[in-house]
């Protein structure tokens, strides 16, 4: 059991941008997300492609705008050690820092005798905060995955490619599904990469029909890598998994020519999209409107007390589904949270131009 101030479920831009504000209040935060890196929809859905209406920020693409929030979040993030390897142990990703748990998705909430609220993920990880405040986009974002037997539990199935560090398919034959900018941008990234560490020996896409729906450069990019033999297209629909002991050895497909064919391979990794789905969040008892969560205005607080929504996943009159306005639910939530956990202290609106104390909470003289 963690005791903290607050945990914040979700790690996207306004998950992320939570943190910074509950440091400035000088509120303890631990971040949970189902993904294994931080950035949310931005960095799982398009990380490469432009932003134009982030607030003093011309233009950045999604995988930049993590970078920067997590930049910002620096002087409230703990950097993880040996004693922080614990969630690891239990086979979610690695973190950086102790206090941002990655591949995990929140199973519990529930209230303990003491007010504080008592969050359990589905890796047996557990926190006792004061306040919780629920970032969750759309909900937790799942990648689709193909509906065949014996694929789920396969160990050398893989949905995401890593940013950094050494990866499980160096020198094997790797076979890339899907059609989208996520798949041609995984073969674009594996393909010319310049690290042997990460570069697998064969690479080959596979896609049910020969035409991608993604963007014209990207399209070109990697039909200019089949062309040069660098990538290996495959067309047709997979339609059994050959494994054994949990170990995929090769796919039967379907061509477009009612052909069945055996595609062996090493690894497995589907780039299919991604699918936000509410899951356990429907049973935590706060009041739902349309598969999203009603907040109070003034404070985005939710019917349960010291629980709090913002960005995608909440409603409320005039709301706007936009990053700026995610930011201004974090930065009320944040100041509504910091007044109910210490009602005995003033709140005194602070500036980080002029304010000693938030100056010294962000590390700077």
């Amino acid at each position: 059991m963690t005791d903290t101030d607050a945990v914040v479920i979700g790690a996207g831009p306004v998950g992320l941008f939570q943190v910074f504000q509950l440091g400035l209040l000088g509120l303890r935060a631990h971040v949970i997300d189902v993904l294994p890196e931080s950035g949310g929809q931005c960095a799982a859905l398009y990380p490469d492609k432009p932003i134009y209406d982030v607030p003093g920020v011309p233009r950045c693409t999604g995988r930049e705008l993590t970078r920067l929030l997590l930049t910002q979040a620096q002087p409230f993030l703990q950097p993880a050690d040996s004693t922080s390897a614990d969630a690891a142990d239990r086979g979610a990703p690695s973190s950086p820092y102790a206090n941002v748990h990655l591949g995990q998705q929140v199973s519990e909430l529930a209230r303990a005798e003491d007010g504080h609220w008592l969050v359990t993920s589905d890796r047996g990880q557990q926190w006792r905060a004061r306040a919780v405040f629920v970032a969750a986009g759309a909900g937790a974002f799942v990648p689709r995955s193909l509906n065949l037997p014996g694929l789920q539990d396969a160990v050398n199935v893989h949905f995401h490619v890593p940013e950094a560090g050494a990866l499980p398919w160096s020198g094997q034959h790797v076979v890339v599904v899907g059609g989208g900018d996520e798949a041609l941008s995984a073969v674009l990234s594996l393909a010319e990469d310049s690290d042997p560490a990460r570069r697998p020996a064969r690479l080959t896409l596979l896609h049910r029909r020969d035409v991608f729906q993604a963007e014209p450069d990207l399209d070109a990019a990697v039909r200019a890598l089949i062309a040069q033999g660098r990538v290996a297209l495959c067309v047709g629909m997979p339609t059994e998994v050959h494994a054994t002991d949990a170990v995929v050895q090769a796919l039967t497909l379907l061509t477009p020519e009612e052909a069945a064919v055996r595609l062996a391979l090493d690894h497995v990794l589907i780039r299919q999209g991604m699918s936000p789905k509410l899951g356990p969040l429907t049973s935590w008892g706060m009041a739902l409107e349309r598969k999203q969560v009603a907040v109070n205005t003034a404070t985005f607080e939710t019917s349960l007390p010291q629980v709090y929504a913002v960005g995608d996943i909440n409603t409320y009159p005039g709301k706007k589904r936009l990053l700026l306005c995610g930011f201004h639910e974090a930065t009320m939530a944040a100041h509504a949270a910091s007044a109910a956990l210490n009602p005995g202290s003033p709140q005194h609106l602070l500036y980080t131009t002029t304010s000693p104390l938030l100056r010294e909470r962000l590390g700077v003289a």
